[in-house]
């Protein structure tokens, strides 16, 4: 993206998406082509580190794209990869891309439930995972019937066949098919926090639709020097399309680390060691890297530049991010079924605390209302995105129904409140079902859960709506404390006063209750249903 300042980059803008592309060839083969010793992975692990290069993706991924095709697996056909971060996550989507098959991430950290849905409803013929994801497809094995091949990077056993074996037998010629930019390349499914997760299928456009919003937060982006890094895992939209896909792209280094519990600071010493120049890290890791000892003068940085996003970053989470890290966290905003078409760059002096940012180049965004029309600036409505639009998803699979009802006319929906400025900058107000109604005011629990943070006791918050006779609903607030803190009346009672004071009388919560544990998806989004259902 050319270009000195955020009206210059939007208007000179244009999009140029080749008839036939394919994200395999894309991210792997023209790199191995150059220089097949040039870096791809920095896989750190718990006893050393590894460095994976576009040779070894090329080799690997021709190998493993052999052996689904010998296990009878055809273009079309959906592959799951229920894998943690790790090179073979890297090879496997480069391999099902060429042979025109459809990538299906399922995060690690899901159960036998969650794994036997994304199964069936997709009904993936082949299972790449590793022991632990095999224990918990032994408990639904019989509840995926068109699951015919199941790989283990751990080796063979329990009905699963040994990956690096059968890839060590396979030829390491193989051309990637020739597939249309519309032609399906991925499927995500999206984090279900209301009624059962939905499959947005994705084209293999969608990675070139990704690059302007993957650049703006890291503008110049790639620079000489620059790898990246993120706790998110790469069966998320926000791991897999904001950073390993278009690092790749970019012939980019990405350093992989499997965590089995983010801990701030394992994230803090991975990201000197390795040296990280550029990091995404959601705004739930965030505040718990604020709530851990601060990091400036323990660690020798070499950050450049920081991105956030997946819920809304906060006044708090940003104020701490320029002490710590000396930086502007930029926000940036999208959901699974049509990404990264907000953000933020300060960089580019495109910053307003407490906005997300304004519209990423290349993509028409507004705020409208119930009839269809873009509302003035001010008014809250529902933040959509116009189509055609080369990152927006084809479809949900199998619900021709739900990808009707995703638009009003030429506008997707994205369930979000939102306001946009006069200048152009968009502010989350909250999701349709999360903006609270109390005695005439509609309040987003952003702006709340931000101030609640900003006590010293407070480590996590999540403000909901609790139904109220007399206001329709009260605000409540679930807190998690942190660890030298006890519950108590008066604490709770302290927490009301401070966000009264700083908010206004008719934001603060009536009620709060104090929780162990904030119940979130996979991808770090508070689940308010389960909150709700609880008040």
């Amino acid at each position: 993206m050319p270009g000195t300042d955020y009206d210059q980059l939007y208007r000179q803008f244009r999009w140029e998406i080749p008839a036939r592309y394919n994200i395999g060839a894309d991210c792997c083969d023209k790199w191995a082509a150059q220089d097949p010793n040039r870096l791809a992975i920095l896989h750190v692990r718990a006893d050393g580190e590894d460095r994976i290069s576009f040779g070894w993706l090329r080799e690997t991924s021709n190998r493993l794209a052999n052996v689904l095709r010998a296990q009878g697996v055809s273009r079309g056909d959906r592959v799951a990869i229920f894998l943690p971060q790790a090179p073979e996550v890297a090879a496997a989507h480069i391999a099902i891309y060429k042979l025109g098959a459809i990538a299906l991430p399922i995060a690690i950290l899901f159960g036998p439930d969650a794994l036997s849905y994304r199964l069936q409803n997709s009904g993936a013929k082949a299972l790449l995972t590793n022991s632990q994801g095999l224990a918990k497809l032994a408990q639904v094995r019989d509840q995926a019937p068109e699951l015919t091949c199941v790989l283990s990077i751990d080796g063979a056993g329990d009905g699963a066949g040994s990956f690096h074996d059968l890839l060590a037998r396979a030829s390491s010629d193989f051309s990637a098919v020739d597939t249309a930019a519309d032609d399906p390349a991925m499927m995500i499914y999206t984090s279900g926090t209301t009624g059962q997760p939905k499959g947005a299928l994705h084209g293999h456009r969608v990675l070139l639709g990704h690059m302007p919003g993957a650049e703006l937060p890291h503008y110049p982006f790639p620079q000489k020097g620059d790898s990246y890094w993120t706790p998110a895992d790469w069966a998320w939209a926000g791991g897999l399309l904001d950073v390993l896909l278009p690092s790749l792209h970019h012939g980019v280094p990405v350093v992989a680390r499997k965590f089995d519990k983010f801990d701030p600071d394992e994230a803090f010493a991975l990201m000197a060691q390795a040296g990280v120049r550029n990091a995404f890290i959601p705004p739930t890791a965030l505040r718990m890297m604020r709530a851990a000892p601060s990091p400036r003068g323990r660690y020798d940085f070499k950050l450049r530049s920081i991105a956030s996003g997946g819920e809304s970053l906060g006044v708090e989470a940003l104020e701490w991010g320029k002490a710590a890290f000396g930086m502007t966290i930029n926000e940036f905003y999208g959901q699974t079924e049509c990404n990264l078409v907000i953000g933020a760059c300060a960089q580019l002096g495109m910053l307003k605390v407490g906005a997300m940012g304004k519209a990423v180049p290349g993509h028409v965004v507004a705020v409208i209302g119930p009839d269809g029309e873009p509302l003035k600036p001010g008014e809250v409505g529902q933040i959509t995105v116009q189509r055609p639009d080369p990152v927006m998803f084809l479809q949900y699979w199998g619900k021709p129904e739900a990808t009707r009802d995703k638009f009003i006319g030429d506008w997707m929906t994205t369930g979000d409140q939102g306001v946009m400025d006069e200048q152009g900058y968009f502010t989350f107000v909250g999701r349709d079902d999360d903006v609270i109604t109390s005695s005439g005011f509609r309040i987003g629990p952003g702006e709340i859960e931000d101030c609640l943070i900003r006590h010293p006791a407070v480590a996590l918050a999540a403000a909901v709506g609790k139904p109220d006779a007399l206001r329709t609903e009260i605000v409540k607030a679930f807190i998690v404390l942190k660890k030298d803190y006890t519950a108590s009346d008066a604490l709770a009672a302290e927490i009301q006063g401070f966000v009264k004071t700083r908010l206004s009388g008719h934001e603060y919560p009536r009620e709060v209750a104090f929780i162990d544990d904030m119940p979130m998806t996979t991808t770090g989004k508070v689940i308010r249903r389960l909150l709700r259902d609880k008040a």
